[in-house]
């Protein structure tokens, strides 16, 4: 195999094969995301074709977030049985399938069960669960600033996408735009069958950074239901007030970003004059900043308490949404909001992936996550839903911006209550 050859030929150079999986897993994550952010540029022009309302899209928009995120605990348990490549390939080919049908389209149950079943489950197969898993399996050192990286390609693909595609829709129409996306996807299929490969040890390996006296940690059984799995793991981390505080605070940070600013940024800036190539390119800017935002940030959970990190987070979160409305919509007031937003965007998820390692160990926090991400996708679904029904019936996107900063302000209060990060028993029990 590819994977076997290129593993020998960076070990020559002492180089470790995690971070070929790295950056494999990074270009999946890149594209799915773009999957995911591209359709927040495409309601304007399906409202002209079509006439379908804004609320009408954003039901099936929200759909597709909110089963982005049912689907991750499953995800996780489908990752462990069948292994990082099988799934991840079958994932970007189902959410390619279910792209190009939309292709033809003409009715908005086809957008629902397109864009919203078929899309959100296969990129739910994979989400951030992948790359926290990728971490914990593969990394016992800089395991933050490892989801810090993939973390940032998943939210630098919503939004680094937008412009080229807001651009080919004004040029040539949302079809060909998408058409764009979905020969991403198949690039990215190719590269994960060559070289994605489920744990360092098929490759003869320990994970980065791990001694070479320590216990490799013990596989899940490929026996029992997926769902028995997944619901063994709610069942386990339900006891933890940590999963309840971490749940929470993730539903208001999918709230407060893919809902809310991901879906209608762009809407809410065409309400005000702005054309949407511009909107698009402030939220690539976003997602530059994002990009190195949370990269920053999985370096400083590897160095400092999280705990603190995410009430920083949240708390100027909040800030910066309800400061948005009163930016007068100019170009420059909103350019310093995609700057200091931007920083913002996905900082939360290395330090409550690093939270859920610690507290549950590297094997079940896939598990874990899953069902907290979970959460992060029910705050997106709700407020994509809530905000596009705020400007059919209100008349105005605002009252959804007030509503998640203040959100983002009570869970900054709620992560104060977090003790101090614990290992896991595992940990405990090895030691």
């Amino acid at each position: 195999m590819v994977s076997d050859w290129l593993s020998a030929a960076f070990a020559r150079r002492q180089v470790h094969y995690g971070w070929v999986m790295v950056a494999v897993t990074f270009l999946t994550s890149l594209v799915s995301a773009g999957a995911v952010g591209a359709p927040g540029v495409f309601i304007r022009p399906l409202e002209q074709e079509f006439g379908w309302s804004t609320a009408d899209i954003s039901a099936a928009l929200a759909i597709r977030l909110l089963l982005f995120g049912l689907m991750a605990p499953f995800a996780a348990a489908l990752l462990n049985r069948y292994g990082l490549r099988n799934v991840t390939a079958a994932a970007l080919a189902l959410v390619a399938i279910g792209l190009v049908a939309s292709l033809g389209m003409t009715d908005l149950w086809q957008l629902v069960v397109l864009w919203g079943f078929v899309v959100g489950f296969g990129t739910g197969m994979t989400a951030l669960v992948l790359g926290a898993t990728v971490a914990a399996r593969w990394f016992t050192t800089h395991r933050g600033l490892v989801v810090g990286i993939l973390t940032a390609s998943m939210a630098t693909g919503q939004l680094a996408f937008l412009p080229l595609l807001a651009w080919l829709t004004d040029l040539y129409g949302w079809r060909l735009a998408l058409s764009v996306v979905c020969v991403g996807l198949v690039v990215a299929t190719v590269a994960v069958l060559l070289l994605m490969r489920d744990r360092p040890s098929d490759l003869g390996l320990r994970a980065f950074g791990e001694r070479a006296d320590a216990p490799e940690p013990a596989a899940p059984q490929a026996t029992g239901s997926i769902f028995a799995a997944s619901f063994s793991a709610l069942r386990e981390a339900s006891r933890e007030p940590l999963f309840w505080v971490l749940f929470f605070t993730f539903f208001i940070c999918g709230a407060s970003t893919n809902g809310l600013i991901h879906t209608h940024f762009i809407p809410l800036c065409s309400d005000y004059g702005m054309a949407a190539t511009a909107a698009a390119t402030l939220l690539a800017v976003m997602g530059l900043f994002d990009f190195a935002g949370t990269i920053g940030s999985g370096w400083l959970s590897d160095r400092y308490d999280n705990r603190k990190l995410l009430f920083w987070y949240y708390g100027l979160r909040g800030l910066s949404l309800i400061a948005l409305p009163f930016t007068d919509f100019s170009l420059y007031g909103l350019s310093l909001f995609a700057i200091f937003y931007g920083l913002d965007w996905v900082a939360t998820v290395p330090p409550t992936v690093k939270l859920t390692v610690a507290r549950f160990g590297p094997e079940k926090a896939n598990l874990v996550f899953g069902w907290i991400f979970a959460g992060h996708q029910l705050g997106a679904a709700t407020i994509a839903f809530a905000a596009g029904a705020s400007r059919t019936y209100l008349a105005s996107y605002l009252p959804a911006f007030f509503v998640a900063g203040a959100l983002c302000l009570i869970a900054a209060l709620v992560v104060v209550s977090l003790g101090r990060d614990k290992p896991a028993r595992e940990a405990i029990e090895t030691a």
